[in-house]
């Protein structure tokens, strides 16, 4: 980890402190710096989520990532500050129905020691909203400037089906990618447990996620990034800007019109003969 390189790509000048603060101004940066994308599944690139492959794709080539991708480049950096932290899996439950068959565990998060004594859940890969650190704590909630507000209830005992964590949101559908449902109140966004994750685990499920037919990223072209007062989501080639309480929309025209919406908003670095060779376009 070039943790100097790294926080160039984030835009932070200084050294986050290994604390609490740190932990939530890192977070903050790296998800408005470097978007959450998906295309490299559709280019038929495969997704490789180990830390040299991953640091290569998102700061050096300035591309974005999906949350494999998205939360090993933070672990990585996390740990280089001196916060510890491990993987754990989740379940993704936004935007299903409450009676909805239980979804695989595909999406990956971080535990963090960010202060002694207390952990911490962090998460610089969930491409639905902004998801901000959260102590974990039944209870424990926490407020973010799109507007919406988080939350954590322990739902169940270690090992229990529906796992032992519950993160929700409550705040405008306009500041995520779309899947919540209108209303503003509490809706589930995924839920998690603490058992241990090794490297295989990951590899298991990044490898489903990233060829399984028919699911989100196997089917559409995606992207999403925050911003300092909203969020920004690509589905296809629908683009949805929300800032300050307004949402704009319009439809991507061309492959050219593609590459640029995403250096010039999300970040990411995609040349226009790569946009052209999405399926998207073809």
């Amino acid at each position: 980890m070039d943790i100097d390189r790294y926080l160039a790509r984030i835009g932070l000048a200084h050294v986050p402190s290994a604390d609490p603060e740190g932990l939530a101004a890192m977070q903050r940066a790296h998800r408005q710096a470097i978007g959450f994308e998906n295309l490299d599944i559709p280019l038929g690139n495969g997704i490789r989520i180990d830390s040299g492959s991953v640091f290569d794709k998102l700061v050096v080539q300035r591309r974005g990532g999906y949350c494999f991708e998205q939360n090993r480049l933070y672990g990585d950096a996390l740990m280089a500050l001196g916060m510890v932290n491990r993987p754990l899996l989740a379940r993704v439950r936004m935007g299903l129905a409450e009676d909805a068959p239980l979804p695989p565990r595909t999406h990956v998060l971080l535990l963090v020691r960010a202060e002694p004594g207390r952990a911490w859940i962090a998460d610089a890969g969930f491409g639905g909203s902004f998801v901000p650190p959260l102590p974990l704590e039944d209870g424990a909630e926490a407020q973010t400037s799109d507007g919406a507000a988080h939350r954590l209830r322990r739902i169940g005992t270690i090992g229990a089906e529906g796992g032992e964590w519950l993160l929700e949101r409550a705040g405008p559908v306009e500041a995520t990618d779309g899947r919540p449902a209108p209303h503003g109140e509490w809706q589930p966004q995924y839920v998690f447990d603490l058992a241990e994750v090794v490297s295989d685990d990951l590899e298991m499920a990044n490898h489903w996620t990233s060829t399984r037919p028919g699911t989100r990223f196997t089917t559409l072209h995606v992207a999403s990034v925050v911003l300092p007062d909203g969020f920004a989501a690509l589905s296809e080639r629908t683009l949805r800007v929300h800032r300050g309480g307004t949402t704009d929309t319009r439809e991507i025209i061309d492959a050219a019109d593609y590459a640029v919406a995403l250096r010039e908003l999300f970040g990411i670095a995609l040349s226009e003969k790569e946009a052209a060779r999405l399926p998207l376009f073809n």
